[in-house]
């Protein structure tokens, strides 16, 4: 069976590309598959950071030098690796510009230029620059085999970003963990929501989200003017955003019902208290959020973004809309007006195909063609070289 490698700056339980690859590493070795990891910290070789994390500034700063760093050295690092495994197949994550495969978790450019102000963004973060100039290298050159897109409309998105994409590209979405994410029980969802002290009439739309300009919060927090039964919980954003948030929520007077709970773990627990997700995100690659909410029994309303426009049909598991607030509202105020538990068996189907177990046999079977491939390369090699 054809051997693989992730390359990915962290891994480990939880969202984002570093729970992406580990779910996708915990699938792929219950195939059968021997599997290896190349992370930010192996590739620096037990070295530490040059600078200490002690803010805001010099976390940014320390971030956007890991950007840089896994990006030049890394990519020394990884082909050093791959000279050392020649039959290993790479999927890389993030930065590195050498593999088989890339997988694209979303398009800096195509963010800036939907939250606006496209030329002042880039200017404000050099790295970001580099990022850009980087990506489109790895786009419109021959450094991966195969880029791997989270859904069809990202392909475009790509396209649209770069003029062109010389690799072939192949979608593949995001996976969610169907064991992890599910419709809590009578008990679970009574306990979930004693620690908000809501009572059965209320109706609990939960945000999830850290960048929650880009993410859409302003619009959810302004639908709550619209629709007067709906509470919302809100889960991410550093404490400026939380507090820029509970501002924005006492101007428009509904901050009675707005709770604002900042970085959490364990995402669960609130998707238990709630009975509605909303996300008015203006761009998404995939939105694993989505597939998390839909696992757990929860309606969506969300913007055609990421993976929603595949998995949410309207009036059956939730409902698409545009970023205008008195919508939003609507859509929130007819699933508040259904019995609870109305769209959970709905949800749930809605995202069977998208266990990581069928997500990890997609990419075991891409590794396998691209094993053929090289093969087949190095098999003629001999013969064109007589």
């Amino acid at each position: 069976m054809t051997r693989i490698v992730q390359i990915v700056p962290f891994m480990g339980a939880g969202s984002g590309v570093a729970g992406v690859a580990w779910n996708l590493d915990r699938e792929l070795r219950l195939l059968g598959v021997e599997v290896d990891t190349v992370t930010f910290t192996r590739a620096r070789q037990g070295a530490r950071d040059p600078i200490a994390t002690r803010g805001r500034i010099s976390a940014r700063i320390v971030s956007s030098w890991r950007v840089v760093w896994f990006s030049t050295v890394g990519t020394k690092r990884a082909k050093e690796y791959l000279a050392e495994h020649p039959d290993t197949i790479a999927i890389v994550h993030s930065n590195v510009m050498a593999g088989d495969v890339y997988v694209n978790h979303g398009v800096l450019f195509a963010a800036m230029r939907a939250r606006g102000n496209t030329f002042w963004r880039f200017l404000r973060d050099p790295t970001h620059i580099y990022t850009h100039f980087r990506d489109r290298a790895r786009y419109r050159g021959h450094i991966h085999r195969r880029i791997v897109a989270l859904t069809a409309a990202e392909v475009q998105t790509l396209r649209d970003s770069y003029g062109r994409v010389a690799p072939p590209v192949v979608v593949i979405s995001n996976g969610v963990d169907l064991d992890a994410y599910r419709p809590p029980t009578p008990e679970e969802r009574a306990e979930a929501r004693a620690m908000f002290q809501l009572d059965d009439e209320h109706r609990v739309a939960v945000f999830v989200g850290h960048e929650f300009d880009r993410k859409g919060l302003p619009a959810a927090i302004e639908a709550l003017v619209h629709a007067p039964t709906v509470l919302l919980l809100v889960i991410g954003g550093i404490r400026k955003m939380v507090d820029d948030a509970r501002a924005y929520a006492e101007k428009l007077g509904v901050s009675d019902r707005v709770m604002l709970l900042g970085e959490q773990h364990g995402l669960q627990k609130y998707l238990a208290a709630a009975d509605m997700f909303v996300l008015p995100s203006v761009y998404e690659s995939s939105g694993l959020v989505f597939l998390e909410a839909l696992a757990s029994g929860l309606p969506v309303v969300a913007t055609r973004v990421g993976v929603a426009p595949e998995v949410v049909v309207d009036g059956v598991n939730g409902y698409l809309v545009g970023r205008d607030p008195v919508e939003i509202a609507d859509r929130l105020e007819r699933i508040a007006a259904r019995p609870v538990g109305a769209f959970t068996e709905a949800a749930r189907a809605s995202v069977a195909e998208y266990s990581w177990p069928k997500i990890a046999r997609r990419y075991l079977d891409l590794a396998e063609e691209l094993a053929a491939e090289k093969a087949a390369e190095s098999a003629a090699a001999p013969r064109a070289a007589t």
